[in-house]
């Protein structure tokens, strides 16, 4: 991960230093199973006090090894008599303790961008509730389309965002598993209860069929999890940087003290974070790819996946942690423009006329086909309600209905009209997603 988007609670979690001591908490949770079966008791406790993490060392070893795991037991054994060294890294094999340190790794990272995603929906259901009587301009192709709620748009993402939430949570349920069943998961020195009782000290489940290595498609799901997450932040990017437009002006983003958003034009305020999230996403999914080409191994194991999941996996889960919180700072700073949102649809009536279509289909004996050609005609030719109005009362199409509503098109009757199942949406919302 390059520095400008690391984040340190993420970049700890992949650090060296944390790895081997994820590899050194593995070891000994074997050590402590193995103990009164295999080996003699307190030998954990014997390694544990002292086993020293040093990265330089690891390094320097395996520079003669070519082998980074043997360089970590060997730091490690180097230090212990061989009465008690002999029984570190009893019965397993590498991917025993890379794969299952790896899932600890993972697990620790999906629980903090799980924890900032929380936040990211608690972000956009406050914003939803706060504007949900604003009335706004709803848009399809990118055309004025007819009024909605404004906080509407909020509460779509909310709800999105929620269902990313669920697969977090889906993820940490079900995919996270560890093992330590020996050379192609034979358990030919080890046994599946040595193996399920150190997983336990480490609060991870067993993988119920390893072959050598943790299955990848776990790995493939949760690629696929951020992947969706960073396609959910993208839509609420680009909405964002769409009503961020100066000719829409809706939406702004927040504008420190300081800030600048052009090196020549010093009125710019660019929306710089709705353009930062949408080329993260890009790069998120991108890992995609690699998950799935990892998947196929050369018979029990081959270790092409490895040095793939060194880079991706940090980055991955890096990347999405800084979007998600990058995301969620911009959503509680948003400057929403409230005057202008209602004054496009005040001074605009093109828009009425999918309601006055069916109000005339309710009230007149006429072919819908004829009632929409008189609707389009009126919203094509007329340039304010007065002209729309008068164009559908003067056709003998529409004699028997009653426009009056429309004489007073203030904020109140445009509510009545278009937000009057707004409550009964987010009363729906909130009871499928809030925990």
């Amino acid at each position: 991960m390059i520095e400008r988007y690391a984040t340190a609670e993420i970049t700890d979690i992949w650090a060296d230093f944390n790895k081997f001591k994820t590899y050194l908490d593995v070891e000994l949770a074997l050590v402590e199973a193995l103990e009164g079966v295999r080996i003699p008791e307190g030998t954990a406790s014997s390694i544990r006090s002292k086993a020293e993490i040093n990265p330089e060392r690891i390094k320097e070893i395996e520079e003669q090894t070519k082998h980074d795991v043997i360089a970590f037991c060997t730091s490690i054994t180097e230090k212990l008599p061989s009465s008690i060294s002999k029984y570190f890294h009893f019965g397993c094999t590498s991917s025993d303790i890379i794969d299952t340190a790896t899932t600890l790794q993972i697990k620790k990272s999906v629980e903090l961008i799980r924890k900032q995603l929380k936040k990211l929906c608690d972000a956009l259901l406050s914003q939803a509730e706060n504007n949900k009587h604003v009335i706004c301009m709803g848009r399809s192709h990118g055309m004025n389309a007819e009024p909605m709620s404004f906080g509407g748009k909020f509460l779509s993402f909310y709800a999105e965002c929620s269902r990313r939430l669920q697969e977090c949570d889906q993820f940490l349920k079900n995919e996270i598993t560890g093992q330590l069943s020996g050379a192609v998961g034979n358990y030919t020195v080890l046994t599946p209860d040595i193996e399920k009782n150190a997983l336990e000290k480490l609060g991870l489940k067993v993988e119920p069929v390893s072959t050598q290595v943790i299955p990848r498609d776990r790995i493939i799901k949760l690629v696929t999890m951020t992947a969706n997450l960073a396609s959910t932040m993208e839509r609420i990017a680009v909405e964002i940087r769409h009503l961020h437009h100066s000719d829409i002006g809706e939406i702004y983003e927040g504008f420190s003290s300081g800030q600048k958003g052009s090196s020549t034009m010093p009125h710019k305020k660019n929306p710089i974070s709705g353009e930062n999230i949408t080329g993260i996403a890009r790069v998120i999914r991108s890992h995609l790819l690699i998950a799935h080409e990892n998947n196929a191994l050369w018979h029990e194991r081959d270790i092409s996946h490895s040095s793939a999941e060194r880079l991706m996996l940090p980055d991955n889960l890096g990347l999405t942690f800084y979007a998600v919180r990058r995301l969620t700072s911009t959503i509680d700073n948003l400057v929403i423009n409230t005057n202008q949102i209602q004054a496009k649809v005040l001074n605009e009536h093109r828009y009425l006329s999918s309601f006055v279509l069916h109000k005339l289909i309710e009230e007149n004996d006429v072919s819908r086909e004829d009632l929409y050609q008189l609707v389009q005609k009126a919203s094509f030719e007329s340039q304010n309600i007065e002209e729309f109005k008068s164009i559908i009362e003067e056709s003998d199409l529409a004699q028997k209905s009653d426009l009056s509503l429309l004489n007073a098109l203030d904020e109140t009757t445009l509510r009545k009209i278009y937000l009057n199942h707004i409550d009964k949406v987010f009363e729906r919302a909130k009871t499928q997603y809030q925990e």
